[in-house]
């Protein structure tokens, strides 16, 4: 067992925290861009810069989260028996599972319970966590967890090849699996399940995190810590390149060659997010890995205001999404809309007072979004000193 690690790693939560933030400037987007449901800001032949880049820079949201999930699990596990984690993981990740499906859905939709049950990164991150438990249970070792998130990180793209065959038709646990993207089941009783996050890449990611863990034990000093950061950050970038470059694997969508330089780059960085292709990760890890370095090395007002989003990630995205979507409402209504109107687009579109084609310009979702992040650090900041003074409430670990 390596040299247990006492105190918090501050640059993980400055780089939780900061994706967090710019996480939702994604969200908003989505309630509040007139473009967000009618035109793909991907797309390098339509799209401006401005939208591409206020979509793409997000795609670093839900694999860092992911994955320093899997380092902070593997810190756990230093003052921690296999059994003591094993068995919070289950409960912790079961406990997501619920949230994705109660109070996170409610939150996105405003519908009744269990009219849609999602599947989204909450539903990935809990389903990741039960599975490290079980790992954790069954006294995998270090080396097979590794092994495993290898494995599934740089195989699962193989999968592509049957599901590309004519004629392959995905079931819904295949789908949960590799293939479901924005994807529909109608329960029996009326309920819907929409699939977004299959499962089983994030999941390997999360098993790299927790071997990547080992480098924030005692065993590493800070300085060979942040030498190892950037020499896998610009390893994972020139990976990403190089096989980006050649169209052959890594990624289902291949990239073209456009009218311009410019519209060829945004169609070389246009990678595959669900289900996330190893191109993907790659170059978004590339670069975490990369700003988790930068962040160890300052600290200031600005990681300071991180750091507090990032030791409340989760109650912090529960806030925010209600934050936003109610602000969506109210700016609808000041519109001049009717609540007949709100349930238009439903279930097409399971947004309540979100209509396609209507909204604002680009600049004004950044000043919402401004104002999401700003007014939530209060209560953020609330919330961090009362988990530091009430360690003892054993709900905390939850929230």
């Amino acid at each position: 067992m390596p040299t247990v690690t006492k105190s918090r790693i501050e640059s993980i939560d400055v780089l939780r925290g900061l994706v967090m933030v710019i996480m939702a400037l994604d969200h908003v987007r989505d309630f509040f861009h007139i473009t967000a449901f009618t035109a793909d800001p991907l797309d390098p032949v339509a799209t401006t810069a401005g939208q591409y880049f206020t979509r793409w820079v997000t795609h670093l949201c839900a694999p860092v989260f992911i994955f320093l999930s899997g380092v902070s699990i593997y810190l756990q596990h230093q003052r921690k028996t296999n059994r003591e984690l094993g068995v919070f993981l289950l409960k912790r990740g079961g406990w997501f599972i619920l949230a994705e499906w109660t109070i996170v859905a409610f939150g996105w939709t405003f519908l009744p319970p269990f009219v849609l049950m999602p599947f989204m990164v909450i539903w990935a991150i809990g389903i990741s966590m039960v599975l490290l438990g079980l790992m954790i249970l069954a006294d995998f070792s270090y080396k097979s967890i590794l092994s495993i998130g290898f494995v599934v990180v740089l195989g699962h793209n193989l999968l592509n090849i049957p599901e590309s065959a004519p004629g392959f038709s995905p079931g819904f646990l295949w789908d949960l699996l590799h293939t479901g993207v924005f994807k529909p089941y109608t329960l029996p009783w009326g309920s819907t399940i929409l699939i977004a996050y299959p499962f089983l890449a994030w999941t390997g990611l999360m098993c790299l995190g927790y071997a990547f863990g080992i480098f924030y034990s005692g065993r590493f000093s800070v300085a060979k810590r942040q030498r190892i950061l950037v020499s896998m950050g610009v390893g994972l970038i020139l990976f990403f390149v190089l096989l980006r470059t050649w169209n052959w694997y890594g990624d289902p969508a291949h990239w073209a060659e456009q009218r311009n330089v410019f519209r060829s780059f945004l169609s070389f960085l246009n990678v595959t997010k669900y289900p996330p292709s190893l191109l993907y990760m790659s170059i978004t890890m590339g670069l975490s890995l990369l700003l988790l370095a930068f962040m160890e090395r300052f600290k200031n007002r600005f990681t300071g205001w991180m750091v507090v989003y990032g030791r409340t990630a989760f109650f912090y995205y529960l806030l925010h999404i209600y934050l936003i979507h109610i602000l969506a409402a109210i700016y609808f209504f000041a519109r001049g809309g009717e609540m007949s109107r709100a349930l238009d687009s439903l279930p097409q579109l399971p947004f309540m007072f979100v209509i396609p084609g209507q909204g604002m310009s680009l600049e004004w979702v950044y000043v919402v979004w401004l104002f999401v992040v700003i007014s939530l650090y209060p209560l953020c900041k609330w919330y961090d000193q009362y988990k530091s003074r009430h360690r003892e409430k054993w709900w905390l670990q939850y929230i």
